[in-house]
């Protein structure tokens, strides 16, 4: 560790934070484009705006144009008085609606000013669409943001879809006979009549493998999303044509010493947060005692002139509980602070709401106490600013730390590893616990790349057990396990680097990222009407990291090395020394009581026992072998719990003809 240096100086707040000149909007935003089938009314276009109220109450707005119509739904944040969509170019030909806020727009508007472009509003809408008259499709790659974007060429009768280069916001669409829609939520897809919604076989192989299905798949056999940095465009008739604007690579940076990557890291993260604590309304920021959320925190004191509003989620379990440090952090940094309790009780009776907002099975357990704490922070501020990405740009994960130990053994000895199978269950449940997680590295060792073991490490379930709890039919139908995955996402895993470990970790970057985390914070907060910005993965963050030399992230066991001495001196002695806990619920515990009762009667009561792609009897033993303490079941358990309120609660579509 590089030794403390002491802590720089608060930087004056108008010397970092841009004036809030500007309208920056979060929304949803949804449309149809029948395609010659029809005009599209104002009334259906409402409607889907309509289901995702909540991503924002402060406005709506619509527009149709014969067989098209879009609107939204706008969370105002900045010029709450003005920035209204549909937004208009000067001669109407182009129109735009987007969810999602841009970063830079004052710099891409005094561009296109120095090129003669005259602004009639102060905000980034206008920026956007002038950026797309100007450089067409080039203007993606030219946006730091997070952004779902939807314009419509009035004169060639073309739709535009683009979304952030991360996945930050979401994009849904389908493309059915009774026409082409899009939504930032599913729900507004299954009103619309005409369209047909099969669950889709292939994305439940990937949801009870690993927790979420993975893009560009949904639940849905007939919706995709929009795979983040791709732009579509959907013309009258013909197939929607879909191409990259910006793929994550590696660039590797010229040599600098340790001091001076520690300083460019703090320099470009003061910028960054200065820019994304910019708003017309309080700003706040989810704080659970980690490195990256004490990252956010710390830098936010930095720059501004006010106590920072934090949200902190604790468990009655101290083994799971990082409140009482993330406590001790925001008395240090002199925050205003809230911590709630989350107690078995209330997960349960949040657990079927939680999942509803979701549309599809989705089963991260973090997204329930990460719903609590927007549900907590919403009640005092608009937006609020959070840690995620962190783990993934810099190598934070244990899994990290596994594969560069793993990859670094010759293969022989990797193939040796795999002997752990053979130990049989032992009496004690924790014993059977620390075998289970050991079975899992070792059963990834032999694997040939980092990509392969990335899949085989990110599983909720391996192989071998999807074959004793699904049928043979079922199982038939995974297409291929691990290699096809390979094969599907990164088919040349040397292209990417030759360190195992920046394979894995673009992995993690590009699939886990945006499929689980960003998806789970999406949700959860636009839930309750409370935008959360991530400024780990501002345009700035992500170059550095991918910029940056693999041990200045991941040096020796210490993952996040570079956040960890940037922030050092801005925090309580040691606190960044602790062992790394995650945002993660009780569940083998619950699982073994209570919880796991509720479990099991939601398996045996919703209809979902009897689909037909399970073997039941091997199910209830899945149960039994849990609570008797055989083999921690706990993550498959809470998969299956989701997957059956998802089951009961599901729209029932009109089906098309």
């Amino acid at each position: 560790m590089t030794k403390r240096r002491s802590a720089p100086r608060p930087r004056d707040r108008a010397a970092v934070l841009p004036s809030c000149e500007g309208s920056f909007v979060i929304c949803g935003i949804a449309g149809l484009y029948a395609r010659g089938g029809g005009v599209v009314s104002p009334r259906l276009i409402t409607a889907q705006c309509d289901t995702i109220l909540h991503r924002g109450p402060d406005d709506q707005g619509v527009m149709t144009d014969g067989d098209f119509g879009f609107g939204m739904r706008r969370l105002s944040i900045i010029d709450i008085e003005g920035g209204h969509q549909p937004f208009h170019s000067p001669d109407h030909r182009y129109a735009l609606v987007f969810n999602g806020e841009i970063y830079n727009f004052r710099e891409l508007r005094r561009e296109l000013q120095a090129l003669g472009r005259v602004f009639e509003s102060a905000g980034d809408t206008e920026v956007i669409l002038a950026g797309y008259e100007r450089w067409g499709d080039d203007v993606w790659a030219r946006l730091d943001g997070m952004f779902a974007v939807a314009v419509w060429d009035t004169h060639a009768r073309r739709l535009t879809l683009a979304r952030d280069p991360i996945g930050i916001k979401p994009l849904y669409y389908t493309d059915q006979a009774a026409g082409f829609a899009f939504g930032s939520e599913l729900k507004t897809l299954t009103l619309l009549p005409g369209m047909a919604f099969d669950v889709d076989r292939r994305a439940l192989h990937d949801y009870f493998s690993f927790g979420h299905v993975r893009t560009p798949r949904s639940i849905y056999t007939q919706v995709r999303t929009l795979p983040p940095g791709h732009v579509m465009t959907v013309d009258a008739s013909g197939t929607p044509t879909i191409r990259a604007y910006w793929t994550p690579a590696y660039h590797p940076s010229e040599p600098r010493s340790e001091a001076e990557w520690i300083l460019r890291f703090r320099d470009e993260w003061l910028d960054t947060i200065g820019k994304q604590m910019v708003a017309d309304v309080d700003v706040g920021a989810f704080l659970s005692g980690g490195v990256d959320s004490s990252a956010v925190v710390a830098a936010m004191a930095q720059v501004s002139d006010r106590p920072v509003r934090t949200f902190t989620i604790g468990f009655p379990d101290p083994r799971f509980d990082e409140s009482p440090h993330a406590e001790a952090i925001a008395r240090h940094l002199g925050c205003h602070h809230v911590t709630r309790t989350l107690e078995l009780a209330d997960a349960q009776a949040m657990l079927p709401e939680v999942q509803h907002c979701y549309d599809e099975p989705f089963a991260d357990p973090s997204a329930v106490p990460t719903w609590y704490v927007s549900q907590i922070a919403a009640q005092e501020v608009k937006v609020a600013l959070s840690g995620d990405g962190g783990d993934e740009l810099f190598f934070g994960y244990k899994r990290h730390a596994t594969e560069r130990r793993i990859g670094a053994l010759p293969a022989p000895l990797r193939r040796l590893a795999r002997a752990l199978d053979a130990v049989p269950t032992l009496p004690s449940r924790h014993a059977n616990a620390v075998l289970q997680r050991w079975r899992k590295t070792t059963g990834s060792a032999a694997l040939p790349n980092g990509i392969a073991r990335f899949f085989a490490k990110t599983q909720i379930t391996n192989e071998a057990f999807r074959r004793e709890i699904f049928s043979a039919e079922f199982i038939a139908e995974e297409d291929g396990g691990i290699a096809a995955l390979v094969a599907e996402y990164f088919p040349d895993p040397d292209a990417i680097s030759t360190d195992t470990l920046e394979q894995f970790g673009l992995a993690d970057l590009a699939l886990n990222l945006p499929g689980a985390m960003l998806t789970k914070v999406d949700r959860a907060s636009m839930a309750h009407s409370l935008e959360v910005r991530v400024p780990m993965l501002g345009q700035g963050m992500v170059d550095l990291a991918l910029s940056m030399p693999a041990d200045m992230k991941l040096h020796g066991k210490v993952g996040k090395y570079v956040i960890r001495q940037a922030i050092a001196p801005w925090l309580p002695e040691g606190i960044l020394d602790r062992r790394k806990q995650g945002f993660q619920m009780p569940l083998a515990a619950w699982f073994a009581g209570d919880f796991g009762a509720y479990a099991e009667q939601l398996w045996r009561d919703s209809g979902v026992r009897e689909q037909g792609i399970w073997r039941a009897g091997a199910v209830d033993k899945v149960f039994a072998d849990h609570r008797a303490g055989k083999r921690d079941y706990s993550r498959f358990l809470y998969a299956l719990a989701i997957y059956c309120l998802w089951w009961i609660g599901r729209p029932k579509p009109l089906r098309a003809e």
